[in-house]
């Protein structure tokens, strides 16, 4: 059943602006718990109203106006009570009572049409509530939750559900957050110093994405939470839009849409994984590619290269009619020195393999230390023992693999590897680049 066009303009509302929304309220009305609270409210009261009169002709507008009137007549209220209580604590100290207590009268409302024309004047507040989500003094995962919640306008579930935590988790975590930058006073404003907070901005975008791309809570015969991946998409393009001095932005702006453009090719007709070297390349997303290299160039024009453009280096590599893998190890090799790790080294082996021989790439990988947890290791290491003919170990690898893949398609494409290498049978392409 399809969802009813009140709750599809809701959504719309809440995934395209509700960010933009909510930083243009904190900034009006002072403070981030305020904001999202008057949305929230209009959120509601646009769910009767549109129900009753019809979805009006600006959305984003009608719930600014409307959020705007509730944080403003909250804000009052608590200004009025401030006042009795001061009147009335002077009235007690003096002994007499003040007939004159009480609530003020409000001001005159604004006009309408003025406030819907500064919702058109947002400027950089989306960008100040995304360096809020992201301010060095929240934890990782705050960041993330803040960022999704307040920036991208996912509910606490739907958070949940994408990182496969409780509910309450999430809400925890959020209130907390919420409560740490109330405490430390943290301004909703842009630092003069961007250069650590959009780094830190940049892996928060690039967590989110992956999780979406490859989702743990993805149903069987899918691998990408698509909404999450797209929510991610924008939140980096809004951030590299507004900040074209940072080209790290860039690259993993980049690097998302090569990976995106792959969505048709990923799974076949009855839900199995396809591996990079197999997918059918005619399924691939053309405009997303073209759009990939457009902002790769981009961001590269700055010459300051990054670990993100290198990614986004090897993705494009990719989308070529023909892998040059000798290129890709070279791009590996940078990656390495720019950021050592296992999972660096990992990716690298992969390459090696393709490039010289599955030997080559085995010894790398048995020397990687700190992934056996990581299904992809694994994988990686029943794939090259497949080759080399290793049939029993390759199908431990690979069982290995199924137990720890937290994505059911992936699991399934493992499980079936390990039983095709059990009966001996020549492997196919392997998994696709860690």
């Amino acid at each position: 059943m399809s969802e009813p066009p009140v709750g599809r303009a809701l959504t719309a509302v809440a995934r395209e602006e509700g960010g933009r929304l909510l930083a243009l309220l904190a900034d009006r009305l002072g403070g981030i718990e305020l904001a999202e609270d008057a949305l929230q409210d209009a959120y509601a009261r646009a769910a009767t109203s549109w129900d009753r009169d019809g979805v009006p002709a600006n959305p984003p507008a009608w719930v600014y106006t409307v959020a705007r009137n509730a944080g403003i007549d909250r804000l009052r209220r608590e200004k009025a009570a401030g006042r009795r209580v001061a009147r009335q604590a002077r009235v007690l100290d003096a002994g007499v009572v003040d007939p004159r207590a009480g609530v003020a009268a409000p001001d005159a409302p604004e006009d309408g049409e003025a406030r819907i024309a500064e919702l058109a004047e947002v400027g950089d507040e989306r960008l100040r509530l995304l360096l809020l989500c992201c301010h060095p003094a929240l934890g990782r995962d705050a960041q993330v939750a803040l960022t999704l919640r307040l920036a991208g306008g996912l509910t606490t579930a739907e958070i949940a559900a994408s990182f496969l935590v409780p509910e309450a988790t999430i809400a925890q975590r959020l209130v907390r957050a919420k409560r740490k930058i109330r405490a430390a006073n943290i301004p909703l404003t842009i630092p003069a110093d961007l250069s650590e907070r959009a780094a830190v901005l940049t892996a928060v975008l690039g967590l989110i994405f992956n999780e979406g791309y490859v989702a743990h809570t993805a149903v069987a015969g899918t691998l990408t939470r698509a909404a999450l991946a797209d929510q991610a998409i924008m939140l980096t393009a809004i951030a590299a839009d507004a900040l074209p001095d940072e080209p790290e932005l860039g690259g993993l702006l980049a690097l998302e849409l090569f990976h995106r453009s792959r969505e048709a090719a990923r799974v076949d007709a009855t839900g199995r994984l396809v591996v990079l070297a197999e997918q059918d390349r005619t399924l691939w997303d053309r405009m997303l590619v073209a759009r990939g290299y457009a902002v790769l160039a981009q961001a590269m024009s700055a010459r300051r290269l990054g670990p993100w453009q290198v990614k986004a280096l090897i993705a494009a590599e990719h989308t070529r009619p023909r892998t040059d893998w000798a290129r890709i190890v070279r791009y590996h090799d940078m990656l390495l020195a720019m950021e050592p790790g296992p999972v660096a080294a990992l990716s690298r082996a992969v390459a090696l393999s393709e490039r010289d021989g599955p030997e080559v790439g085995l010894d790398v990988v048995e020397a990687v230390e700190g992934l056996d947890g990581y299904h992809l290791l694994h994988a990686t290491r029943g794939h090259l023992l497949e080759r080399l003919g290793r049939g029993a170990e390759a199908a431990a690898a690979w069982r290995r693999a199924a137990a720890l893949a937290g994505n059911p398609t992936e699991a399934a494409h493992a499980a079936e590897r390990a039983a095709s290498a059990e009966r001996g049978r020549r492997p196919e392409a392997g998994p696709s680049p860690p």
